[in-house]
């Protein structure tokens, strides 16, 4: 059996971009999240138990820096381009590997609380799943 190595990384030197900008600057989370379950029919003998995995659905969940006032800020483009849907390209680490997916847009909330940097989360759809890109060599 061969034993794999691990290389970690940390998220601060990545690559967001958002249909044709980049929005690195503005979010401090980029997290694509699957979803799926297992299925489940059992016969009425002890046997005839029979379990199928479902295939899993995606979300990407932003979690960015309100900033209403430039006229191309990631909150004003959620806000504009509610429920299109556009191509998203991650870069986890600069130099690595990167993700694409198509995402559905969603607005992010407004506001929050006195004396702290306006945030929000958004929850993204994803037609299909993530596709990894390698590095080209």
């Amino acid at each position: 059996m061969a034993t794999i190595t691990v290389e970690p990384i940390v998220l601060n030197d990545v690559t967001l971009t958002v249909g044709a900008d980049d929005y690195q600057a503005h979010v401090s989370q980029v997290e694509f999240v699957p979803s799926a379950s297992t299925v489940t029919w059992k016969g009425l003998t002890p046997t005839s138990v029979h379990s199928f995995g479902t295939t899993a659905t995606w979300t990407c969940t932003l979690a960015y820096a309100q900033d209403w006032s430039t006229a191309n800020s990631l909150s004003v483009y959620l806000f504009e381009n509610e429920g299109e849907s556009v191509e998203m390209t991650f870069v986890p680490k600069a130099g690595g590997p990167s993700f694409t997916a198509t995402v559905i847009i969603t607005p992010g909330a407004i506001g929050g609380s006195v004396d702290s940097v306006a945030v929000a989360t958004v929850t993204l759809g994803v037609s299909g799943k993530p596709a990894l890109v390698p590095v080209e060599e």
